[in-house]
């Protein structure tokens, strides 16, 4: 199986699994500071929402613009808001699921020769669509380990 099928398969899967390790947790579980220096576990899925919301955003930019600048934004503020810290996931996890159906056939119809095209972020410099799809495949690993982790630390 090509490298791209199963990267945009991680994507796929992504929300199902999420949805799995949080599934009859409680506020407390959700809500709790288990290890030092690390998100709550709701904290964690409102994140993967809101990145994986910009991600998309800055997906199409590549794909319908010229080298575009890419807007950066704090993650640590972000996850301190009330809509991205609280126990309820109801709402992320329907953002994630539905962004996620998007966002793979996004990928599964670009054309071949859209996967080079680039922009431009502050941070990273410049990247490129399959920069883009390996990056958000293992950003939602990493965060699937970080909530397990959280969960082992209870």
């Amino acid at each position: 199986m090509h490298e791209r099928t199963l990267l945009i398969e991680k994507i796929r899967r992504l929300p199902e699994q999420v949805a799995a390790l949080v599934y009859g947790l409680t506020d407390a579980q959700l809500s709790g500071h288990f290890l030092a220096g690390e998100w709550s576990v709701a904290q964690n899925v409102h994140h993967l929402a809101d990145s994986h919301m910009n991600s998309y955003i800055r997906c199409k930019l590549i794909a319908t613009e010229d080298h575009p600048t890419l807007k950066p934004y704090d993650q640590d503020l972000w996850a301190e808001m009330a809509d991205a810290s609280g126990p309820d996931l109801a709402v992320s996890l329907a953002l994630l699921t539905a962004l996620h159906s998007r966002w793979v056939v996004f990928w599964e119809n670009l054309a071949a020769d859209a996967w080079a095209r680039t922009g431009f972020h502050p941070a990273s410099g410049r990247v490129t669509l399959d920069d883009q799809l390996r990056l958000y495949a293992a950003h939602g690993e990493g965060h699937i380990d970080q909530i397990t982790r959280t969960l082992a630390a209870q």
